[in-house]
């Protein structure tokens, strides 16, 4: 029977023990207040106690309760869109610096788990980028030259070569990523919470920012046990903006995310899907994706949300989708059912956004969470120990609301929901 009631499905079941927090407890005060407790928060965090600075972390409910603990987990370089297209929409200065940084966050990722002993189920073996179509492969073509140029260790892989990696004869090719891997994303974010509360943050959870004020030219946290005071706030609540926090949400574009999970593979079959153990995403503009856990259950996600009506459509998709793409494991039942939010802006670039009255955030990741993630947490942390604002890949921007975002995130649903329905009935 299918665990489809869980936010976070499989990762809740088979994370590493959380750190035990508890709600703030009367006034406090702080060098810099951190709201949000996900990979952005934490990795903020994590160096600014490394630094020795006195950091506080407020998270609504509980770490990883976002994104963070419900995602995939790839590690990826970079961001969706393709090189060029970075460049062509930022300008060469911020596009190729941003490629740069990002390209690199894995590194910075997988350092992370060794220096502090994260048990996550890393596996760093890449990714497969897989050719959907005739055009997919073109487009995968033009993604090997562009990262090529930039000296990226991409490889592009023969309609063989990818159906012996893959394990499977549904694709016209793939972009081999050595650079990536992937993780137990709870559980990393599980590990990132402890090195911090080891490095001297103090963190606290569940404790929901109702009110954010300007006193004495200090910020005021007000939450519903007690107060913080700080001369800085990193705010990083992300795609589950809440409370006194909540406007964020007209920034971003409603857009979820699912996985299925199977039970484990048996030892034979598990041979032959994923034999390298890499992640694995296709070129559809809807996408799919597939991967294995440290158990062998395989997973396939797409576009869409199994908490409401659509439910049967994408689970009757993952059932086809696992007979056609990988008919070996198809008498493998499916186990778990949950989804995650993903922060989307129209153009797929993050948002920087700093005021005069030191509050900072990085926002909207677009669904490459775990790296951008880290790595701006990192970079924000050093931006408020004095670093130059040009270590920051992106420019300055205000806030600002999209008017059709409710409208294109119907769209997307139910686009995914119409597609979901035909895909591999034949």
């Amino acid at each position: 029977m299918i665990n489809h009631k869980k936010t976070h499905g499989l990762w809740a079941d088979t994370a590493q023990p959380g750190p035990n927090l508890t709600s703030v407890d009367g006034d406090q005060k702080a060098e810099i207040a951190i709201v949000g407790g996900g990979y952005t928060g934490l990795s903020a965090a994590l160096h600014l106690a490394e630094a020795g600075t006195d950091v506080i972390l407020l998270e609504a409910e509980h770490i990883g309760y976002g994104g963070a603990g419900r995602n995939v987990g790839f590690v990826n370089a970079g961001l969706w869109l393709k090189p060029d297209d970075v460049v062509n929409r930022m300008g060469e200065k911020y596009g190729e610096q941003l490629l740069e940084v990002l390209g690199a966050s894995p590194n910075l990722v997988f350092q992370l788990i060794e220096k502090h002993n994260i048990q996550c189920e890393a596996v760093r073996n890449g990714t497969l980028h897989c050719a959907h179509s005739p055009s997919g492969f073109k487009e995968l073509q033009q993604r090997e030259a562009q990262w090529h140029r930039r000296g990226a260790p991409v490889k592009l892989l023969s309609r063989e070569e990818a159906a012996a990696r893959i394990g499977s004869d549904s694709f016209h090719g793939a972009l081999f990523d050595e650079r990536a891997g992937t993780i137990q994303p709870l559980s990393f974010v599980y590990g990132l919470a402890r090195a911090a509360q080891d490095s001297g943050a103090r963190l606290h959870a569940p404790s929901p920012v109702t009110e954010l004020k300007r006193e004495a030219g200090l910020w005021r946290l007000d939450t519903p046990t007690g107060r913080i005071t700080a001369k800085t706030v990193i705010q990083a609540t992300l795609g589950y903006p809440s409370f006194a926090f909540q406007d964020r949400n007209k920034e971003m574009i409603p857009f979820n995310y699912f996985q299925f999970a199977t039970e484990p593979l048996p030892e034979d079959t598990l041979k032959t899907v994923l034999p390298g153990r890499e992640g694995a995403l296709d070129t559809n503009p809807i996408l799919s994706s597939f991967r294995l856990d440290q158990a062998g259950r395989l997973m396939v996600g797409s576009v869409g949300q199994v908490e409401k009506m659509g439910y049967a459509v994408h689970e009757n998709w993952a059932r086809r989708t696992i007979r056609k793409v990988f008919p070996q494991a198809d008498s493998v039942p499916l186990s778990y059912a949950w989804n995650g939010r993903i922060a989307m802006t129209p153009d797929h670039i993050p948002r920087f956004h700093m005021s005069k009255e030191n509050m900072i955030s990085v926002t909207s990741y677009n669904g490459r969470g775990i790296g951008p993630g880290t790595m701006f947490g990192k970079l924000l942390a050093q931006l408020v120990l004095g670093a130059s604002i040009d270590t920051i890949p992106l420019p300055v921007t205000r806030p600002k609301g999209i008017l059709t975002r409710n409208f294109r995130g119907l769209f997307y649903e139910t686009g995914a929901r119409m597609y979901h329905f035909v895909q591999r009935r034949v």
